[in-house]
């Protein structure tokens, strides 16, 4: 299966396609007389729907392409539609199951720009082939799978001067923002640890999964209107797995369903996704990467680890990063000092301890998940994952106050500028409501496309979570999910020479690629 639409849609979409010129050639922003970007989305529901449709409610986008493995997905996205009061007919709009299809395509559709909402596996071979289209791609975090592949998008972005933006929405955040500038000033004095923690997995993974998918070798049947050559895309060919019973001896705290890969239980497959680190890491660590300046990631070491397996992330780890110093480049001359970063995931937490400020005051829990930057002269909490709740408490305070409240955070000069659409749901403080936060970073993907809005100073670009950005901390994430496949060892990584000290770690840094599927 490779294109369905109705005849009635496909025949007028193909009719206003010739419209716009050949094949391949070449155009501008708007170029269908709407003045709108033309948007292609590769995943249509879950973060798919989440993604696309922000876009086209701005009024800055219009749909030209849909592509989604599963065609049931068209239906649902149509009901939906309906539900949300937007209208758009799904069946006017070319609906591709095969991602390769949609990227021959993109030229004879006018395809400007292109949001990637898939498991993690397919971010890199569509990003990347879209790039070399000089189509812009709004990419969902994490931005791709292996350490080769972050190498590959780096260059090919920059090579073809194509916008990128990674989701991680919190970034758009005012709190966010604010609390990065105030770190970055050096009120917290030297920054030598930071604690990450967060309650993923919510899905499937570990020991019970991978004992059940090498139970089962003969697969069941594939579910109507799934392609599912094209969803295992450059994975190694395996049978389909619909459901677990409900007997079956496999973790699932949420409910979320009993699907085996699709959907969304694939996130916990070494094949397919990057396990709870890669799922929250983008948001979490956030702040801490964005407020430190944290940049080369020197080695990691997974130091707890519960139902290791070799087909599934743990159920839960600890992993240690180390950062490496490094020159602000917000404080020209200063020179930052190595940083140690706990990653902690399947709930595990820091020991309340270490936050005695926060711990005396309430009860002596630490939050759910958040962030803990301690310095010399004081500390920091992001008690969520978003960093819409920030907090600061320096050496004389008795406690934690919001970053906005704060005095001596007050007096931190703005520098970074905060995001138009997010800002209004902030109302300038740190929020616990989060609905309508995300539209703030669609829209600064759809203006920097255009040419609208300031260009961040510590991006170079006019989107938050660019390239210079989101790449660095990608890496250290990604080498962060290498160590916890070899725990106990610690894996010194050359960013330089795109390599580990360990030959088993090597073995982990490019994917397996299926004959059809290289890009």
């Amino acid at each position: 299966m490779t294109i369905n639409s109705s005849r009635r849609g496909f025949l007028k979409g193909m009719a206003g396609l010739a419209a716009l010129g050949g094949a391949g050639g070449c155009f501008t922003v708007g170029r269908g007389g709407s003045g709108k970007i033309r948007l292609a989305a590769v995943g249509v529901m879950g973060k798919g729907y989440s993604d696309w449709t922000p876009m086209i409610k701005s009024g800055l986008a219009e749909m030209v392409a849909f592509c989604d493995a599963d065609y049931s997905m068209r239906e649902k996205a149509q009901m939906k539609l309906i539900q949300d009061g937007i209208d758009l007919d799904m069946y006017e709009i070319p609906f591709y199951t095969d991602y390769r299809k949609l990227l021959d395509d993109c030229g004879l559709l006018g395809v400007e720009a292109m949001t990637i909402s898939t498991p993690d596996h397919v971010h890199a071979p569509v990003a990347i082939g879209a790039m070399k289209q000089g189509i812009h791609v709004y990419v969902q975090k994490p931005l791709v799978r292996t350490l080769w592949e972050l190498d590959y998008f780096n260059k090919t972005a920059r090579e073809n001067n194509v916008i990128v933006q990674m989701g991680n929405q919190g970034s758009s955040l005012d709190s966010m923002r604010r609390c990065t500038e105030v770190i970055q000033s050096g009120i917290l004095g030297d920054v030598k640890e930071v604690h990450v923690w967060t309650n993923r997995p919510v899905w499937p993974q570990g020991t019970g999964v991978a004992e059940w998918v090498k139970g089962h070798p003969k697969g069941d049947p594939v579910r109507t209107g799934l392609n599912w050559d094209a969803w295992l895309a450059t994975a190694s060919k395996r049978p389909f797995l619909d459901k677990y019973p409900d007997d079956a001896d496999v973790y699932d705290p949420w409910k979320l369903g009993k699907n085996v890969y699709h959907t969304f239980t694939w996130r916990g497959f070494f094949d397919f996704g990057c396990g709870a680190f890669g799922d929250m890491a983008c948001h979490t660590m956030n702040l801490a990467f964005r407020g430190l300046e944290l940049g080369g990631v020197s080695d990691a070491v997974c130091t707890m680890i519960e139902s290791e397996n070799d087909v599934a992330y743990p159920l839960k780890s600890v992993v240690k990063l180390t950062y490496k110093e490094r020159e602000s480049k917000v404080r020209p001359g200063v020179k930052l000092p190595a940083v140690t970063l706990y990653w902690y995931d399947g709930d595990e937490k820091p020991d309340a301890a270490i936050m005695p400020k926060w711990a005396e005051t309430h009860g002596g829990k630490v939050p759910n998940t958040g962030c803990y930057i301690i310095g010399s002269k004081g500390a920091v909490l992001m008690r969520d994952d978003y960093g819409a709740k920030c907090a600061i408490a320096l050496e004389d305070d008795k406690e934690f106050s919001d970053i906005f409240a704060h005095e001596a955070a007050k007096a931190v000069p703005r520098a970074i500028p905060f995001c138009g659409g997010s800002s209004e749901v902030a109302g300038g403080k740190s929020t616990v409501e989060m609905k309508g936060f995300a539209e703030g970073h669609y829209g600064e993907f759809l203006r920097a496309i255009k040419g609208v809005g300031p260009v961040y100073s510590q991006t170079h670009s006019r989107c938050f979570s660019d390239v210079e950005y989101c790449i660095p901390q990608m890496e250290g994430i990604l080498v962060g999910c290498v160590a916890q496949r070899l725990p106990g060892k610690t894996l010194n990584w050359c960013s330089c020479k795109q390599a580990f000290d360990d030959e088993a770690a090597n073995a982990f840094v490019k994917p397996f690629i299926r004959k059809g599927f290289e890009f």
